[in-house]
């Protein structure tokens, strides 16, 4: 149960009273009529085989308003895409799987290779890029979501929520960001958003001063949620970062191209839990100490294209007044648990901010030395330029593999 409080300056759409789900799709229904909605679904294909996939597929299952379901499929070998055509055909809803380490759309990206626009680095991004792109190949949609693949806690409340906004002809949203509390098992979750990204923003607005880029960031309740959802016609100029960035770097785009006034987020869920990555305190290129530098690249980076400047000095600045802000949030946090009856481990909080606070100047030495970095894929708006076939090409790809895998 939320409460109806609005804070920062982004639309907050609470979950204020327990409406029966019914009614909620009943008018999606009715919107579908006049704006047609298509789901992404980004997986590896060991999802497929984790506990939280099948279920939520069941859940999926019992949507009658959507008109199509985009899955990526990565990791993902001839067998194992058989089994994935089999497994998501039990969707009663038009739905189609792209095998993208098959021989068709290796063909395609082999092509946006040639011309420089192929993502580079493996991941979520890319694969959601890659969804994208068939989305506005399809033609079919007007309002899109997208959630992960790994949520133990699932049901159909969470996407019928996301979709509403952006689905709604009298609301006036481009994009919808969902958020939610990460408590489960008796624990609170959410380290990197509690530990690293709030406090980074708040030590960054007293570093300095006023920056609208940072207060919109410090609008959103969880800024690093995977699941959110848009109209159709943000995805044509869309740049997505290929790394851990991904979420920030898709705020910063909305950012980038629409008044706060168009952006909202809303309430998905009571409780809410995935899978947990490990903190990798020994191993930056993994866990949470990876995605804490990419996430930390990706802020440092917008900020100095709203013209920031940043040196050696700037980042130990800013790793000592994060340490104290995300000290303060700790404590914050431990009394917020306990008036619960949860359980938060002082010493493992404690750890991951002094880990996230070497990160931070690993991240900004990162970027000093590689100013020019540009994790960013293309737009399709660029690929459509450079490549004006593709999107059908691409397209009549992913029906062939559909086709002559389905048993």
């Amino acid at each position: 149960m939320g409460d109806f409080y609005q804070n920062g300056i982004i639309t907050t759409l609470h979950n204020l009273i327990d409406r029966p789900v019914s009614d909620i799709e009943a008018e999606l229904k009715q919107f579908s009529k006049q704006r047609p909605m298509a789901l992404m679904l980004p997986s590896l294909f060991s999802e497929l085989e984790g506990p939280a996939l099948a279920a939520i597929i069941d859940e999926i299952a019992k949507v009658d308003y959507i008109d199509e379901i985009i899955i990526g499929l990565d990791q993902a070998d001839e067998a194992q895409y058989r089994y994935a055509l089999k497994f998501f055909s039990r969707l009663p809803q038009r739905h189609r799987v792209l095998w993208n380490d098959g021989p068709r759309l290796q063909a395609i990206d082999a092509r946006l290779q040639k011309r420089g626009l192929s993502p580079e680095e493996p991941g979520k991004g890319r694969n959601v890029w890659y969804c994208l792109g068939f989305i506005q190949a399809s033609g079919r949609a007007e309002a899109i979501a997208l959630h992960d693949c790994d949520i133990l806690t699932y049901d159909r409340r969470l996407l019928a929520q996301l979709f509403y906004p952006v689905a709604n002809p009298a609301f006036n949203y481009e994009f919808c960001k969902g958020y939610y509390a990460r408590v489960a098992d008796g624990k609170i979750n959410g380290r990197v958003s509690r530990l690293l990204v709030t406090p980074l923003i708040r030590a960054l607005k007293k570093i300095l001063g006023g920056s609208d880029y940072l207060e919109y960031l410090d609008s959103y309740r969880y800024p690093l949620s995977g699941e959110f959802s848009m109209r159709m016609d943000v995805l044509n100029d869309l740049r997505i970062p290929s790394d851990w960035g991904l979420e920030i770097g898709v705020l910063s785009e909305m950012y980038r191209n629409y008044s706060t006034n168009r952006l909202c987020q809303v309430d998905i869920a009571d409780v809410y839990d995935h899978k947990h990555q490990s903190l990798s305190a020994a191993d930056d290129s993994s866990g949470l100490s990876k995605m804490s530098i990419d996430i930390s690249k990706a802020i440092f980076r917008k900020l100095a294209t709203n013209g920031v400047v940043f040196n050696s000095e700037t980042f130990r600045t800013i790793k000592a007044t994060y340490y104290r802000v995300a000290l303060d949030f700790v404590d914050s946090y431990r009394a917020d648990a306990v008036m619960n009856g949860l359980d938060l481990d002082l010493h493992r909080e404690e750890q991951a901010v002094e880990l996230f606070a070497q990160n931070i100047v690993k991240a900004g030495n990162m970027f000093l030395e590689n100013p020019m970095e540009t994790p960013f894929i293309p737009s399709w708006n660029r690929v459509g330029s450079a490549e004006p076939t593709l999107l059908a090409d691409m397209l009549a790809a992913v029906e062939a593999d559909n086709e002559e895998f389905a048993e």
